[in-house]
């Protein structure tokens, strides 16, 4: 862990880059949202060789990233499609909210919170409809669950590639605290009858998404969420409030829900019927697959990043699952043949992002890094040999087989598949 080549230092402190430098890195172009006090206090800071003599930028009504750091949702300008979070780019277990994966069905709709509502009805005793303000004056619930896709590490999965980051391969899962109201509260204030089995949940977007969920899930974790890591929603995840159901598929967690109607069976709609239903080796087809099952991605080291210098590295990354806690990782480092078990630094939160670290000793030759999670009902992560036998060579959703990257001898990290 030396000094890199190049490093030098003055009499005053290191020396600081110039604006060129910094211009070219994509430094300062990747800050474009700074404001015009940050913008010149930084180019001015630049010219100098001694910041701690020039005074700092004064403040502005919202906090602004550093212009070194410049994680972004990519691709952007998506209509239908998808925007995956930097997950190399990001520490801890909490996504950022402006950071938060985006599926994208027919554009993001711009909806006035003023004019929302959400109406209750179809089998209960009392339909009724409630603004934005009156969802809020309900007893509220604060809890962090990840959300992922169940196409996410489909890209990865169909079409390989060593030039993948994780942001390609597993950028389709997010972590957020959440703020909102549970649907039990509302399905017991308009009553909801017996002969209710399952809740239509219904977008207000173009595409007017519908997905039909069993209503023991409406009754014992689901949310309706207006609120996450301590502000409103953003518009790309479903502003002023969607639906959320912890461990469950992404496509149900509906986003600018405008109603749920409580029904005695599925409605049968394209999201579950030609859409996320998976295909199986024997002719069949797997339907209402909800739970995301356990799954880790090694965040850290991975492409695009280099190892420097030999010696000791951490392998960072993350865990998840569906179906409760995570409760181990393991890690290897080559290739699968030797396993080692990783720490948990911060705990385990049950349906929520985890976040393992396992301390390497790199002797500069070629090496394959994989990870492997377990979780608390016992399933554990499955090889690419086991997965392709349940779920054949091209199943539709829920992705969930062990990744790989390589290490070369010159410290280069790729994907491996």
């Amino acid at each position: 862990m030396g000094k890199e080549a190049g490093d030098h230092a003055g009499p005053e402190g290191p020396a600081s880059p110039s604006r060129r430098a910094l211009v070219q890195s994509g430094g300062l172009l990747a800050g474009a949202a700074l404001t015009a006090p940050l913008v010149r206090a930084f180019a001015q800071q630049a010219a100098l060789p001694d910041p701690t003599r020039v005074p700092g930028a004064p403040s502005d009504s919202l906090g602004t990233r550093s212009p070194f750091e410049h994680p972004r949702l990519s691709p952007v300008g998506v209509v239908q499609g998808s925007s995956w979070t930097p997950h190399h780019q990001l520490h801890g277990t909490v996504t950022p909210s402006e950071l938060h994966f985006q599926r994208h069905h027919n554009g993001i709709p711009a909806i006035d919170p003023a004019t929302y509502s959400l109406t209750l009805h179809g089998l209960v005793e009392r339909p009724l409809t409630f603004t934005l303000d009156e969802l809020k004056r309900f007893p509220s619930v604060t809890r962090t669950y990840f959300i992922e896709c169940s196409g996410n590490g489909g890209r990865a999965w169909n079409n390989p590639k060593p030039e993948m980051s994780p942001q390609v391969v597993d950028g389709l899962t997010s972590n957020t605290e959440w703020t909102g109201v549970p649907v039990a509260t509302l399905l017991r204030a308009v009553g909801a009858k017996t002969s209710g089995k399952w809740v239509l949940a219904e977008g207000g977007d173009a595409a007017v998404m519908t997905r039909s969920v069993p209503i023991e899930k409406m009754l014992r974790d689901a949310l309706i969420v207006y609120a996450q890591n301590g502000e409103a929603l953003r518009p790309g995840n479903g502003y002023p409030a969607r639906l959320l159901l912890p461990g469950w598929e992404g496509n149900m967690c509906v986003k600018w829900l405008r109603r749920l109607e409580v029904i005695d069976e599925p409605v049968m709609s394209r999201e579950e019927t030609s859409k996320y239903t998976d295909p199986l080796p024997d002719g069949t087809s797997r339907q209402f697959s909800f739970v995301m099952d356990v799954k880790s991605v090694i965040t850290s080291p991975s492409y695009p990043g280099v190892l420097a210098e030999r010696g000791w590295h951490a392998i960072r990354g993350i865990a998840w699952s569906g179906r409760g806690t995570v409760s181990r990782v393991d890690v290897s480092t080559d290739g699968g043949r030797t396993w080692h078990p990783a720490t948990l630094p911060a705990g385990a939160t049950p349906l929520a992002h985890t976040r393992f670290e396992y301390m390497w000793q790199w002797n500069g030759k070629p090496a394959r890094l994989v990870s492997r999670a377990t979780d608390q009902s016992g399933a554990v992560q499955p090889t690419v040999d086991e997965f392709r036998k349940v779920r054949g060579d091209a199943p539709g959703y829920h992705f969930t087989a062990i990744r790989s990257w390589d290490v070369a001898a010159d410290g280069t990290v790729t994907f491996g598949g």
